[in-house]
C-alpha cells in the first residue's frame, strides 16, 4: 500500500489581479486638463481591461482638502477627502496649475503629502505639480522637469533637485515628473505600460486619439513648433523643407530657395529662429523619422533615406543624440502594436 506523503504539495490559488489605488490631489484653481488628463488614461486603461473580461486594474480617486475644488477654468470638480487611514495608495499623482502658489502654503496640506507620498509605491507631478511636491520634501536628490517656463524657478527654489529643462517626463525612482498639461497624459501612459505592458498603455493611446505616445525624453515642444515661436519670415521655408526631408537641404540650397546669399540667410535665419539652418534640418529629420519608426513598419533604411539620412548609421546617430535611443528601441517601445 503506497503511503500519501506527509507534506503533500499544496495547488497554488488563483491569484487575485492587483488592483492599483491612484490618488490625484486637486486644489482650488488647479488646472482642469492636469487632472483631467491623467485620470482619463487610467479609466481608459480600465475599460480596455473589462472590454477584455479582466477586473479593473485601477480605483482611481480625486482627493483635495476641500469636498468641491474650483479648477482655473471655472469647472467645478468633487472630491474625496485627503485619506488619513488605510492601505497607502499605490500612486499619488499632484496636478499643477494657478493655484500651485496658494497650495504650498497650506501647512496641513504639505504634512500630508509628506507622509502619504513616502508611504506610496510611486509619487508624481504635472506640470507646476512640481512645485507641491518640491515643497513636500519629495523632490531632494531627484532628478524632476516640470513647464519648460518653470524650470529655472523649479531649481532655484529646490536646489537639492536636479531640474531638466527638455523632457516631457522624467522618472527617477518612485518619483515621476511630468512638464505642461498635456504631458500629463504621456506621464499617466507610461505608468500604464510600467503597469500593464507596453500593448495596454498603445490601446489606451489610440482609444483616447493620442497620435503618438511620447518618450520621456522627446522635447517639452517639437522643433517644427519652436521654429514658429520666433518668426513668420521662414513659415514658408519650414513647410518645404517638411515636405522634401530627402533632397538637398544644404545652407546653399536653402539659401537659394528663399532668393538670399548664404551670409545674409544664415544670420537672419538665426535671428529668427535661434537655431542654425543645419539644426534645425537635422531636428525636423528626427522628429520625421520618429514619427514613422511609431507609425508604420516600414524597414529602418527606408525612414532613412525618406527623412534625408541617407543611411542607417547617420539615423541612428541622430537620434542617439536626441532621444538617447536606437532607431529599432524606439521602435519597439513606442510603435503602435
Amino acid at each position: 500500500m503506497t503511503k500519501s506523503p506527509r507534506n503533500p504539495p499544496r495547488r497554488s490559488p488563483t491569484a487575485t489581479p492587483r488592483v492599483r489605488r491612484i490618488e490625484i490631489v486637486a486644489f482650488a484653481h488647479v488646472q482642469l486638463l492636469d487632472v483631467a488628463g491623467p485620470l482619463q488614461v487610467f479609466a481608459s486603461a480600465n475599460d480596455h481591461a473589462l472590454e477584455r473580461g479582466a477586473p479593473a486594474p485601477y480605483r482611481i480617486a480625486l482627493v483635495s482638502t476641500d469636498s468641491q475644488v474650483q479648477t482655473s477654468s471655472g469647472v467645478a470638480l468633487l472630491a474625496a477627502p485627503l485619506p488619513r487611514r488605510g492601505p497607502p495608495p499605490d500612486t499619488l499623482l499632484v496636478a499643477g496649475g494657478q493655484g500651485v502658489a496658494e497650495a504650498v502654503r497650506d501647512a496641513g496640506l504639505m504634512r500630508w503629502l509628506a507622509v502619504r507620498g513616502a508611504q506610496a509605491r510611486r509619487v508624481g507631478s504635472v506640470c507646476t505639480g512640481a512645485f507641491v511636491l518640491g515643497t513636500a520634501g519629495l523632490l531632494d536628490g531627484r532628478r524632476a522637469v516640470t513647464h519648460w517656463q518653470a524650470c529655472d524657478q523649479l531649481q532655484r527654489r529646490f536646489p537639492l533637485a536636479r531640474v531638466e529643462h527638455d523632457p516631457i517626463f522624467v522618472r527617477d525612482g518612485p518619483v515621476w515628473t511630468s512638464a505642461g498639461v498635456t504631458a500629463g497624459i504621456d506621464l499617466a501612459l507610461a505608468m500604464v505600460q510600467d503597469d500593464l505592458g507596453h500593448a495596454a498603455a498603445m490601446a489606451v493611446a489610440r482609444d483616447l486619439v493620442v497620435f503618438l505616445k511620447r518618450p520621456g525624453s522627446q522635447a517639452q515642444f517639437s522643433n517644427a513648433l519652436a521654429n514658429q515661436q520666433g518668426s513668420v519670415e521662414f513659415d514658408a521655408l519650414h513647410a518645404w523643407v517638411a515636405s522634401h526631408l530627402a533632397a538637398d537641404l544644404s545652407v546653399a540650397a536653402l539659401a537659394a530657395h528663399c532668393g538670399m546669399s548664404e551670409r545674409s540667410f544664415v544670420r537672419r535665419y538665426r535671428a529668427a529662429t535661434g537655431a542654425t539652418p543645419a539644426n534645425a534640418v537635422q531636428h525636423l529629420r528626427t522628429e520625421a523619422a520618429c514619427q514613422l519608426l511609431a507609425t508604420t513598419r516600414w524597414p529602418i533604411k527606408r525612414v532613412a533615406q525618406r527623412c534625408g539620412f541617407g543611411s542607417e548609421e547617420t539615423l541612428r546617430r541622430s537620434l542617439q543624440r536626441r532621444t538617447q535611443t536606437t532607431p529599432r528601441d524606439y521602435r519597439a517601445r513606442f510603435g503602435a502594436a
